[in-house]
């Protein structure tokens, strides 16, 4: 499996040269996680999942200035859009589906009270991929069955332990992004590589330092942290 890294940045305002385009990630030139950025279309994807519906993981939805996205594709999502213009653009997607060699399990996760959210497991042969977008938490009884992930790549808006989780008085629903620390813990159990994305503010103040940082947290828990960069490539 083929992975290229097409964006690292949260919805911040900070950038840097390699973090600098907001959240996506192609695999084999085919599968595209997360459309970030409209651009990130040029690289003509066969289908295109996502996460949620924020404008950092699906440009097309900023309010008051919907737009159809541009393109054949079909597009997957937690749930369908409530923007007119767009509504029939994007397919629910809550059950597992296969596409060509690809095995595609939607993962309920915690992150916002206002949309649905959820991770993907792709699997292709006995290749694993677990990608989660922005992230509170996953249940366990959705995690527990997973094992052996090659690679889990997740959310990076937090260095410190416990991120920014907050909940719902009403609803006592948990949203936010939770800390570093605590997803790496999450994900020990089930992969020994585990790659960040969606960097918040903390790490633009020292790029250098931020690797170090995320690099003795792996070393301490026993797994290889690596940090993704607009542009990155890898295979698994």
């Amino acid at each position: 499996m083929k992975i290229a890294i097409l964006g690292t940045r949260g919805e911040i305002k900070e950038s840097l040269p390699r973090h600098e385009k907001h959240s996506g990630l192609l695999i084999d030139d085919q599968l595209l996680l997360d459309l970030g950025e409209k651009e990130f279309l040029e690289t003509k994807p066969k289908w295109i999942l996502l996460t949620h519906l924020h404008p950092d993981h699906a440009y097309f939805v900023r309010w008051k200035a919907e737009e159809m996205p541009p393109t054949a594709a079909p597009i997957y999502a937690p749930e369908t859009p409530k923007h007119v213009l767009i509504q029939n653009a994007v397919q629910l997607l809550d059950q597992p589906i296969k596409l060509a060699s690809y095995t595609i399990t939607p993962i309920p996760t915690h992150h916002s009270k206002l949309v649905k959210s959820q991770a993907y497991l792709i699997q292709k042969g006995k290749v694993s991929l677990l990608y989660t977008g922005d992230l509170v938490w996953i249940d366990k009884q959705y995690l527990d069955p997973l094992r052996s992930i090659s690679l889990v790549i997740t959310d990076g808006s937090f260095l410190r332990k416990g991120g920014m989780v907050r909940k719902d008085k009403e609803t006592q629903t948990l949203y936010g992004h939770n800390g570093i620390p605590n997803l790496i813990d999450l994900f020990k159990a089930h992969t020994s590589v585990i790659l960040f994305v969606h960097f918040g503010s903390w790490f633009y103040k020292d790029t250098s330092s931020a690797q170090k940082k995320l690099e003795e947290l792996g070393k301490q828990n026993g797994v290889q942290v690596l940090l993704g960069h607009d542009g990155m490539q890898l295979t698994i």
